[in-house]
């Protein structure tokens, strides 16, 4: 490697920790306005049709703003009482818990097998899996405390949208080029999204139904969090599963535990693994490595929110390399398996 391209690294790799501390720095500014971005990018097919039908942009643009304020509103009403119940009883949930470990630790020594008891539970901790989508959830409630910015940034995002194409016309040196890029990233994104918020939709519908008739307490909850981390590919089901697994095995014993399971299996066999790369195609994948490592980087950098919104982020990315001959190549090893 020559001496300028060393020094060239280098500065690129300075620039980006140093973009990468400040994105960090700025996590309470930065995760309203992405918050607002993915809003914004789910409803604008909405937006685009209502307007395509010869709505007036602004009849349709007070359509898709009711819209959303009602789908907040009622996912407010129907998450807040479980989160604040569930967060109260978090404490004894996790004392249930470690007394099953230690059932089990006691069982294992009169089997002949010695295991010292705190060195067991520091390294499998199942409390720790209650307390990690406890801090999840109260972290997105207190984002949501900004509602009224984040749903101005929205409107003002979906009031932009439309002008956009035009503004990069004029700045281009080869507008139809640009605009071809840019329509094409748009469709891909919208696709993504509306495929992947649709699917999410159902795993979250139908594990929340389940979890219902078993009698777990919490369903609305568990449901709501097997929507948002069927955004994350492979690990999020796991994530969402263990928590309302567990809950069932404190609640009722082994079998409505296995139940629990089997339902989680079922709902992500169905929907992630056959229903949705039919849909999709492997084409708009990403490789299990790149989904675990976007995972963690995304929540170092942004918390809670950050892992929710990881694999969405890396998937604009992977996109924005696919719509450009230049970049493909970064696009493909980014993606999954063909």
């Amino acid at each position: 490697m020559s001496e300028y391209n060393k020094q060239s690294f280098l500065m690129s790799a300075a620039s980006f920790v140093i973009v990468v501390a400040g994105i960090r720095a700025a996590e309470p500014i930065i995760v309203p306005f992405l918050l607002a971005v993915f809003i914004a990018v789910i409803f604008l097919p909405s937006l685009s049709w209502l307007q395509g039908k010869g709505i007036p942009s602004f009849l349709a643009m007070l359509i898709v703003v009711t819209l959303i304020v009602v789908f907040g509103t009622l996912l407010t009403a129907l998450i807040g009482t479980s989160l604040d119940d569930f967060s109260r009883d978090l404490p004894t949930y996790q004392e249930r818990l470690k007394e099953k470990s230690e059932v089990f630790i006691t069982w294992f020594e009169q089997s002949g097998i010695d295991i010292p008891e705190e060195r067991l539970l520091e390294v499998f901790n199942p409390g720790a899996a209650m307390s990690l989508v406890g801090g999840l959830l109260t972290k997105l409630g207190s984002v949501f405390t900004n509602a009224f910015l984040i749903l101005l940034t929205v409107v003002f995002i979906l009031l932009e949208a439309s002008s956009f194409p035009a503004k990069l016309r004029a700045i281009s040196d080869a507008p139809e080029t640009s605009e071809s890029h840019f329509n094409t990233f748009i469709e891909k994104i919208n696709r993504y999204m509306g495929i992947k918020t649709a699917t999410s939709l159902g795993t979250g519908i139908c594990i929340g139904i389940w979890l219902a008739i078993l009698g777990v307490n919490y369903p609305l909850l568990w449901g709501l969090l097997a929507f948002l981390l069927n955004y994350v590919p492979n690990i999020g089901s796991i994530i969402a599963a263990g928590p309302a697994i567990l809950l069932a095995l404190i609640q009722f014993g082994v079998i409505k535990g296995l139940l629990a399971l089997s339902g989680y299996l079922v709902v992500n066999i169905v929907i992630g693994s056959i229903v949705e790369p039919r849909i999709m195609g492997r084409g708009l994948g990403l490789s299990t490595l790149v989904v675990f490592l976007s995972l963690v980087f995304w929540g170092w950098v942004l918390g809670p929110i950050g892992m929710l919104l990881s694999v969405p982020l890396t998937m604009t990315v992977k996109i924005a390399l696919d719509s450009n001959e230049g970049t493909r190549r970064l696009g493909v090893l980014l993606g999954s398996e063909e």
